[in-house]
């Protein structure tokens, strides 16, 4: 059996970023992902990486881009108002078309709101976190394992499609302890003929640049550049569902609302009410296809989150609003209780859809 070992969700991204293949860390410290920092601070210099506390979260993201342009992993980290700093050099990122790392372990908003865990960046990470037409991949971890897990596979999809990603946690899951099953450091790596490196005389020069002046140039590079992003929304999303199989009312949720939401569903099926859930793993991509056939089925569906609302925005599109859908939640730092995710499936099922 592989080992386990008791760590910190922040931790685990931090270590399983190493085991990844990074070995360039560029960060600022913020609360509640201070721990990502300082776990870098201690492990780079062992390995021969670097770590850097930058001046400023602009500094960081922007040293990001540079690494990332010669084709090196590289990652950064913050929380809300330190991601709002950074989402001028993702944008630069992605008009580069460079793949990277963004942690964003999210507190309470807006401005700088509290320490306390969110999941109000929603819209900022999936709407694209920038100026332009633009799309990061989102990843929601659940558990500290999946902390690890879905770090390693945020580099593994960035190098796949050239673009950056974001591991979109909150504050509980960067600060809470599980035990881990650390993943197998990264052994092959994408090539990466594009990359700004030596040329040795072999080839043409290659440029990191997201400026193009003439207006049909840059269209096409956009064109293009969706293209791709139809392509991730077709092969990547990822989610579980638990107790769908005869669901009549359908929760969504992620991160730790879905933790809760869990307890909720357990608990009202001892009632006789036929709840079950997805969880999204991806929120960009996010998982349409499950359910929209999902509204085929259910009566209603209820967003579980830590916001006003966001991701029942795309709840409802995606299911094309063929059923209803309630909201669950809680703000400002705020968790919802089994007991109130349980209150919301008798409500939905008392209006019965």
């Amino acid at each position: 059996m592989p080992e386990k070992v008791l760590m910190k969700g922040n931790e685990a991204i931090a270590e399983a970023a190493i085991l990844a293949g990074c070995r360039h860390y560029f960060g600022y410290p913020i609360t509640p992902q201070t721990e990502v920092a300082a776990y870098m601070s201690k492990r780079m210099p062992k390995i021969g990486g670097t770590f850097l506390q930058a001046e400023s979260e602009i500094a960081a993201i922007n040293m990001v881009y540079g690494v990332a342009s010669t084709g090196k992993r590289a990652m950064t980290s913050s929380s809300s108002p330190g991601i709002a700093l950074k989402c001028e050099g993702i944008s630069y990122l992605a008009g580069a078309d460079l793949p990277a790392l963004i942690v964003n372990v999210q507190r309470g908003g807006p401005g700088l709101g509290g320490i306390q865990p969110s999941q109000s960046d929603y819209f900022l990470a999936t709407r694209g976190p920038g100026h332009g037409d633009f799309h990061v991949l989102v990843l929601a971890p659940a558990s500290v394992q999946e902390m690890a897990d879905l770090t390693f596979k945020a580099f593994e999809l960035a190098d796949k499609y050239r673009m950056p990603a974001m591991l979109l946690a909150d504050g509980t899951m960067g600060q809470m302890m599980e035990p881990v099953v650390l993943p197998a450091p990264a052994e092959h790596f994408i090539e990466k003929p594009w990359a700004v490196t030596g040329t040795e005389c072999k080839r043409p020069h290659n440029i990191a640049n997201s400026l193009f002046l003439l207006p049909e140039v840059l269209e096409r590079m956009n064109f293009e550049r969706f293209e791709r992003y139809a392509r991730v929304e077709e092969e990547e999303p990822m989610w579980e569902s638990f107790l769908m199989e005869d669901a009549e009312i359908c929760l969504v949720s992620f991160g730790i609302t879905a933790r809760v939401s869990r307890n909720a569903i357990v608990q009202a099926r001892k009632e006789g009410l036929k709840a079950g859930m997805i969880r999204p793993k991806t929120l960009w991509p996010f998982p349409k296809k499950p359910l929209l056939e999902a509204a085929g089925k259910v009566k209603s569906f209820i967003s579980v989150e830590l916001s006003m609302g966001q991701m029942r925005e795309d709840v409802e599109l995606a299911v094309r609003c063929q059923k209803p859908v309630y909201l669950c939640n809680r703000t400002g730092g705020m968790i919802p209780t089994p007991e109130e995710v349980l209150q919301s499936i008798r409500k939905a099922n008392e209006e019965g859809g």
